[in-house]
């Protein structure tokens, strides 16, 4: 009996370590195909950029540096600048961001904290099935619906009376028309809303459970057990949704081409029409001729663009290394 048992042993080994002899190959295949993928990306993206610059070459050779921060964008003297394009992207994501992450938190705390079991399926369905809306819906709701209750309602209101302080108000000063860099933001908010409170979502319900009831064990409250033990835990990955959504917004384009108003101008009030990159490109690409100026200054334009998303990568991983050190 022993020995059967000592010769059945070796056997039993001897198959798993066949099958191993002929994992090797397969290893290799797998990794060199994850590698040739990695440098697809790496190859696919320096592409991209070296076309963009090599078809802005022109404008950035005829108008310089100055390019940037020149505010004239005029196609019949053959005079352009991005200044506008680019404060009016600026301007836009930075405050969609700002009206949209509280209400993604809120959401995201809700879900995971506050809703009974029944509630949170529909609920975290509808807010994900919010981000497959194509972007020109969210134009055609934002101009036959959000302009008009912005001209007739809210940008009345806020001038008549916010636009009376002595230094805020000239943020909120101007005639109601409905479009306007406020409006478009509030639209790319709406739009930015689905993705950063899925983000949250997901990470938040990654917290272990024990960290959150040794809190409450403490006397904490649900805010103070968010706030001291769920945000640090998953602060990254926050932080990395936070980005997303900022990414969303810096290069959407029908959704503001219907409710910015389209100036060429740069507005100090909230309520004052402008452009974005994105924007102008989509209204004027289809204007310019093949080898003209004009063309190479909306290529010169995307060239930017695709520079301020990459700062805003850069800016978000300088914001988490120190923590992530002290983590």
């Amino acid at each position: 009996m022993q020995q059967a048992l000592s010769s059945a042993l070796p056997a039993a080994h001897a198959a798993p370590a066949a099958r191993r002899r002929g994992g090797p190959g397969g290893d290799s295949v797998f990794e060199w195909a994850c590698r040739l993928a990695g440098v697809f990306v790496l190859v696919l993206l320096g592409a991209i950029i070296v076309e963009l610059f090599i078809g802005a070459l022109p404008a950035f050779r005829r108008f310089g540096l100055a390019f940037v921060w020149t505010e004239l964008w005029d196609p019949v003297a053959d005079e352009y600048g991005a200044l506008v394009p680019i404060y009016g992207t600026v301007a836009t994501a930075v405050l969609a961001i700002l009206l949209a992450v509280p209400m993604a938190f809120g959401i995201a705390f809700f879900l995971t904290e506050l809703a009974p079991g029944w509630l949170r399926r529909p609920v975290g369905t509808a807010v994900e099935l919010l981000a497959a809306v194509p972007s020109i819906i969210f134009g055609m709701w934002g101009f036959f619906v959000i302009v008009p209750i912005m001209a007739q309602v809210v940008q009345p209101a806020v001038i008549d009376s916010v636009g009376e302080l002595p230094l805020i108000g000239v943020l909120f000063a101007g005639p109601p028309f409905g479009t306007g860099i406020l409006t478009a933001a509030l639209i790319l908010a709406v739009m930015i809303i689905p993705f950063v409170a899925a983000t949250m979502r997901d990470v938040f319900a990654t917290v272990p459970p024990v960290y959150k009831e040794s809190a409450y064990g403490l006397g904490a409250t649900r805010w103070e057990v968010m706030r001291s033990v769920v945000l640090p835990y998953t602060r990254t990955s926050v932080v990395g949704g936070i980005m997303l959504g900022l990414g969303r917004a810096l290069g959407e384009t029908l959704a503001v081409t219907f409710v910015i108003g389209n100036a060429n101008r740069v507005s100090t009030t909230l309520f004052g029409p402008g452009n974005t990159i994105a924007s102008l490109v989509a209204l004027e690409f289809g204007e310019a001729g093949e080898g003209s100026l004009k063309l190479s200054a909306l290529l010169a334009l995307g060239f930017i663009l695709f520079v301020l998303s990459f700062i805003v990568l850069a800016i978000s991983r300088l914001l988490l290394r120190p923590r992530a050190k002290g983590a």
